[in-house]
């Protein structure tokens, strides 16, 4: 099946024009075209069509994942949250008084990749040596990759640190690439870094939509 996703403004990678009402055409898990919206809606009048409000682009890639995932817990809410707070634990000595189990470290993970999939993460760098945590990511569909430098201190929104939003993309959007893009409620490029990635909208991962905001 062919999907169109389409938004007010395109931003298909590092150093390219932003475009206005752009479109990507999804088939199966890669992408068929890049184009205007009017175009490839033109010729592809049976695809489905997916509007997002804002600014498309790739999806976003977090480094650190041994320190977000295998060195921060999550608790898990409502049934952890009214002994242990909201927020992530972290730390050697909060972490020592917990205890974790491998299974509590797999199931922190599998919160964390929901969360990072609500920020248009696509990817993670790091080196996971917890078998129930690299299991959790790899059923999130996130991509896993060898760790590289991060541009400040490990955060689970993939802009913070960053110079620009180009410095947190994970691939481009063209002919032929992986289907893997994210959606984010701002009303141009230049919104991101200053609005976080929490304003994601939708996810895709290999052409499916992993994440979408209700």
């Amino acid at each position: 099946m062919l999907t169109l996703h389409t938004a007010d403004v395109l931003l298909s990678g590092p150093g390219r024009e932003p475009l206005p009402a752009g479109a990507v055409l999804v088939e199966g898990d890669r992408i068929a075209r890049v184009g205007p919206y009017e175009e490839l809606a033109a010729a592809c009048p049976h695809a489905r069509v997916r509007r997002w409000p804002g600014v498309l682009t790739p999806g976003l890639l977090v480094r650190g994942a041994d320190e977000l995932l295998e060195r921060t817990y999550y608790p898990d809410d409502p049934y952890e949250t009214a002994e242990l707070g909201a927020g992530p634990i972290s730390g050697a000595e909060a972490l020592a008084d917990l205890k974790p189990t491998e299974s509590r470290w797999g199931n922190s993970a599998r919160r964390a990749t929901q969360k990072l999939l609500a920020r248009g993460v696509v990817a993670v760098a790091g080196t996971l040596t917890v078998p129930a945590v690299r299991t959790a990511v790899s059923r999130s569909g996130l991509t896993l990759l060898p760790p590289s430098p991060a541009p400040g201190t490990p955060s689970l929104d993939p802009f913070a640190g960053c110079g620009s939003p180009q410095e947190a993309f994970h691939g481009v959007l063209e002919t032929g690439a992986p289907a893997r893009f994210a959606a984010f409620a701002v009303a141009d490029p230049a919104q991101l870094l200053a609005r976080g990635a929490t304003t994601c909208v939708a996810t895709v991962i290999s052409g499916r939509l992993l994440h979408r905001r209700r």
